[in-house]
């Protein structure tokens, strides 16, 4: 389907995009020192690259081009990932204040299991993500090669995979750190404090965010 020098040039690029640090990797590291732990940590990198399939796909068929010419549509898209990250955010912070350590221990088996679904819709909610992709996978794909939204597929997946690998491992370091001061009820309530700040602090970051 590609040349070997195209794909070389798109997994260089892409591990390069996938190590700058950014909001993907900040939310996966807040739900890992979150008391979701590892678990949360590790779904929230799927559930996020779900969302990147997600708009791969959407690229190759076009439809992430309406989201880079309408404003409107944009905004929509924008104002509502903010708005579910800002929530999030929010929820946890109060849920600290209304818990004690026995509690967080259950709040975060919980969390974990809902911290999946979560991510899925931070991940599609993020119209920036689909106008990198519209931008960026066009670059190594050959209409004359295969079907191009197969092609958008295919690539979506593999930037899919490397980011999982990575974002996990982020995942297993910090959840090593953050398991170890989960002992202390203090610490764990402000740790769930400082994980809906992140939430918070995304959600501002992408309502402010521009299309360019």
């Amino acid at each position: 389907m590609f040349d070997s020098q195209t794909f070389i040039a798109f997994l260089a690029a892409s591990v390069l995009i996938i190590l700058a640090p950014g909001p993907a990797q900040a939310l996966v590291l807040a739900r890992s020192l979150g008391s979701g732990g590892r678990r949360a940590g590790v779904l929230t990198a799927l559930g996020l690259n779900v969302g990147t399939l997600v708009h791969a796909i959407a690229a190759g068929l076009g439809l992430s081009a309406v989201l880079a010419t309408s404003a409107v549509a944009f905004s929509a898209v924008k104002y509502a990932g903010a708005a579910y990250l800002i929530y999030l955010g929010v929820r946890s912070v109060l849920a600290s204040q209304q818990r004690d350590a026995a509690s967080l221990t259950v709040f975060g088996e919980r969390d974990s299991g809902g911290a999946f679904a979560k991510a899925i819709v931070t991940g599609v909610l993020n119209p920036k993500l689909a106008i990198f992709f519209l931008a960026f996978l066009p670059q190594f794909v050959d209409p004359a090669r295969a079907s191009v939204p197969l092609q958008f597929l295919f690539l979506g997946c593999v930037i899919a995979a490397i980011d999982i690998a990575y974002e996990s491992a982020l995942a297993y370091l910090a959840a090593g750190v953050g398991g170890r001061l989960m002992r202390h009820p203090r610490v764990a309530t402000w740790r769930e404090r400082i994980t809906g700040l992140a939430l918070i602090g995304l959600g501002l970051r992408l309502a402010l965010s521009r299309r360019s």
